[in-house]
């Protein structure tokens, strides 16, 4: 059956800021001859984020990440183009980092998140007069997040609460047992939870004042100002025992309460996660995402949905669609929402009717929108990624789209790039699948490559038009890269995503499979020289391959999971893990049934084995039991474990040693 398509319808300047005026279109010297891409350009490219559009429309500021891999420290800072995209200038210096910057609503405020001279992260501010950043607020314990008040005068703040132990002088940095008594007790990144909880708090800009406005054994997040002021929206899990499900409601709170809010109006009643609430000009009205089948835990559909501000009737407007979205904003004359949609390998900025009709694709086409913000005027600032340049700053306002930064041009105009072809071909059973073929540079038609299957995370997740280091490095090293959204994977819609559903490493592994028979088939890959890699579930996937077929030369599971029942407890996945194959003491088969640790005997692949040592979204524990067996088996085999690290790996010489480690062993067992 083929993937099911969507039909498609197409003032003042901040001159005090300059610290330092850079041309947008900097290009490399016209002598300059290309060169490959090599493992430490990853930290040569910067990563651009989180555009905000000025309330006057002349300014876009935006972050800009960079690491220094010498000193090991990545570091981000605040910049800001004008939205004709003549100039550029940096607002936060070197040495200290900041992120989400937002402009008070007067415009006469830049301000940021910043954890300087040694503290905890607070709000800072740059007044458009010029000077220094001035710090906003003086929490003990540090803010989350912020947002301004539309009439310029509050902030609410999330602020998490004050460890009682430390609070009465205990030192922070002493060891003292995790004592534990929630459902849900452990999370990567931040290990074995506590009861410390996250709150809504609104700071008086003029009085320098801080009111708690909410309360409870609940997490706050999100919060939005409603357009009077007078209200805040914000997401939180009332249920009798949030570890339980993964309910989520829209909440509303007075700017003003007093009760630490305890007088609340709840907003929606949908038993699965609302979330991303946004009000309607007038303040109405109150869009959000919603889940509507709870059940299907991460398989199912992110939609759009509308209610009433006080609660009451919510309609889902994009039931139809079948398509995730997300972050929703009104449109300044309320008639519509703006949205970000999943849609095949391509993210667009969509609107809908508040009908839920006449759907268009603002910004559409073989590219990946990664985020976007608003004015009141309707000018649209996009964080736009592609197959051939990572994610940068457009403006759209009406039909034109314009790219305002150009961060990593000069990087770009001294690399050889692989080409990228999109391309679709069907599985075994029929069902049309897609994917992405990356090309090695000086790509030659009469030569079949070593080739890698390279499978993505998830499982609900896809590879899209966002531009792929790690693709681009293989191929620069003589690499055809296969890369597949097998069924599981989202942007083909809800049954696409359910095709694996208690039912994993069959569809999946036949979707993968079909694509490097399709890159054979053309002659790109030498079916002789094959290899087998992913990261997450895309190891978990490649544990199925190798497995089930002896094709790969060589393969890479990175932060993989093969015995099922292991993980039981010892991984963040409890709940999502018994509503797919239920309690493991009552039904071990369907844990068995899938294990790729029950046929390990079955593998021949020399196979290295990766994870980071404090993982606790996919443990570093069955990548051990993997390495042990296959060891045991006299199969060649070696385990990589980083200190210190979580699902993620973030240490720069880190990354490093893991993209030379995936090139050295594919050039000993692929080429």
């Amino acid at each position: 059956m083929p993937i099911p398509r969507l039909l498609r319808t197409v003032a003042i300047r901040f001159l005090p800021f300059a610290l330092l005026l850079v041309s947008a279109a900097a290009t490399a010297s016209e002598n300059s001859i290309p060169r490959l891409l090599i493992a430490e350009d990853f930290f040569n490219i910067k990563q651009v984020g989180n555009p905000m559009v000025s309330p006057e429309g002349d300014w876009v500021a935006y972050t800009v990440r960079e690491t220094n891999l010498e000193e090991e420290k990545p570091e981000t800072r605040i910049w800001m183009v004008s939205s004709d995209g003549e100039e550029t200038l940096p607002m936060t210096g070197a040495g200290m980092s900041a992120s989400s910057p937002q402009w008070s609503p007067d415009g006469k405020l830049l301000t940021f998140l910043s954890s300087r001279n040694d503290g905890e992260t607070q709000v800072w501010a740059l007044s458009r007069k010029g000077g220094e950043a001035v710090q906003l607020t003086h929490v003990e314990q540090g803010v989350n997040d912020y947002q301004w008040s539309p009439d310029s005068t509050q902030l609410v703040l999330l602020i998490t609460d004050q460890d009682p132990e430390q609070a009465e002088g205990e030192d922070k940095d002493k060891a003292r047992p995790w004592v534990i008594d929630r459902l849900q007790f452990k999370r990567d990144n931040i290990g074995y939870l506590n009861s410390l909880r996250t709150h809504l708090y609104v700071h008086n800009i003029e009085e320098s004042s801080l009111t708690q406005i909410t309360s409870g054994d609940y997490d706050d997040s999100q919060p939005i100002w409603s357009p009077d002021s007078r209200r805040i929206a914000f997401v939180s899990n009332h249920s009798d025992n949030p570890d339980a499900n993964s309910n989520s409601d829209i909440w509303v709170v007075a700017a003003d309460n007093t009760d630490q809010g305890q007088s609340l109006v709840k907003v929606t009643n949908n038993p699965g996660a609302d979330s991303s609430p946004h009000w309607s000009p007038d303040g109405q009205s109150i869009s959000y995402v919603t889940v509507t089948e709870p059940d299907l835990i991460w398989y199912a559909t992110n939609h759009l949905a509308i209610s009433p501000a006080n609660g009451g009737n919510a309609r889902v407007l994009t039931r139809g669609l079948d398509r995730n979205v997300s972050s929703p904003k009104f449109s300044s004359d309320g008639r519509s929402i703006s949205f970000i949609l999943e849609d095949s390998a391509e993210r667009h900025l969509a609107n809908i009717d508040l009908s839920g009709e006449n759907l268009i694709r603002i910004v559409d086409g073989q590219r990946s929108v990664r985020g976007f913000s608003m004015n009141q005027r309707g000018l649209t600032a996009s964080l736009i990624g592609e197959s051939n340049q990572p994610a940068e700053v457009f403006v759209n306002n009406g039909s034109s789209l314009q790219q305002l930064t150009y961060t990593n041009k000069s990087l770009l105009d001294q690399l050889q790039l692989a080409s990228v072809e999109n391309v679709q071909f069907n599985s075994q059973d029929g069902t049309e699948i897609e994917g992405f073929i990356f090309k090695p540079p000086n790509f030659d038609e009469s030569i079949s490559y070593p080739t890698l299957l390279r499978i993505h995370g998830g499982p609900v997740s896809q590879y899209d038009f966002n531009f792929n280091f790690e693709a681009q490095l293989f191929a620069a090293n003589g690499y055809v890269v296969v890369m597949v959204n097998p069924r599981g994977s989202s942007g083909y819609g809800q049954d696409f995503s359910m095709g694996i559903y208690q039912d994993w490493g069959k569809k999946d592994f036949e979707d993968v499979m079909a694509g490097v028979d399709y890159a054979i088939a053309q002659g790109y890959a030498d079916p002789d020289r094959l290899g087998v890699g992913g990261w997450s579930y895309g190891g978990i996937l490649t544990n199925y391959v190798i497995t089930k077929s002896e094709r790969f030369k060589g393969a890479i599971t990175g932060a993989s999971e093969v015995l099922y029942r292991a993980n039981y407890g010892h991984d963040h996945y409890q709940r999502q893990w018994e509503a797919e194959f239920g309690l493991p003491w009552e039904e071990p088969e369907n844990w068995e049934r899938i294990s790729p640790f029950n046929d390990v005997a079955n593998i021949t692949t020399p196979t290295l084995i990766m994870g980071g040592e404090k993982d606790w979204n996919v443990p570093i524990l069955n990548s051990e039991q993997l390495y042990q067996a296959l060891k045991r088996l006299g199969q060649t085999t070696q385990l990589v474990v980083y200190p210190g690290e979580h699902h993620g790996i973030n240490n720069p010489s880190f990354q490093l040693d893991r993209f030379q480690r995936y090139l050295d062993w594919y050039e000993t067992y692929v080429k």
